[in-house]
């Protein structure tokens, strides 16, 4: 599986340094006890401004999934990938790649986990588990 390399900038560096550590973290609004995906500047829900970064328990359930097909180019076949919509026990979306996923194991309501990966010259990057 090919992820881009992906490089922190100084919004994204306290998600990537807990990344490094296992740890995934979203964005929360305590004014509005709401949460939202790692980039969001305000709440998704009530556009709060008082956003802070808190650890999420990294368990959610499969919503959706596509496969993007592999391809050859000078003799060299990748594989497939797929890559599904996640919704989160806390309720954001997250869209992951699943490295080790089997088709025929995928359904929506599958219990997922959320782990990391890091891509040669990469911040570690979340992918989806089936659990």
């Amino acid at each position: 599986m090919a992820l881009a390399a992906v490089i922190r900038d100084d919004h994204s560096a306290p998600f990537f340094e807990a990344s490094a550590e296992g740890r995934l973290l979203l964005r929360y609004s305590p004014s509005q006890d709401t949460w939202s995906d790692p980039a969001a500047l305000v709440c998704a829900t009530t556009q709060a401004d008082d956003l802070q970064w808190r650890e999420a328990a990294g368990t959610g359930h499969l919503v959706s999934w596509t496969i993007k097909p592999g391809r050859r180019r000078d003799d060299v076949v990748t594989p497939d990938t797929v890559i599904g919509i996640v919704e989160l026990d806390e309720g954001p979306w997250l869209t992951l790649q699943f490295p080790d996923a089997a088709q025929a194991d995928l359904a929506v309501g599958r219990a997922v986990r959320v782990g990391f990966i890091q891509p040669e010259d990469s911040e570690h990057l979340p992918v989806g588990y089936l659990a």
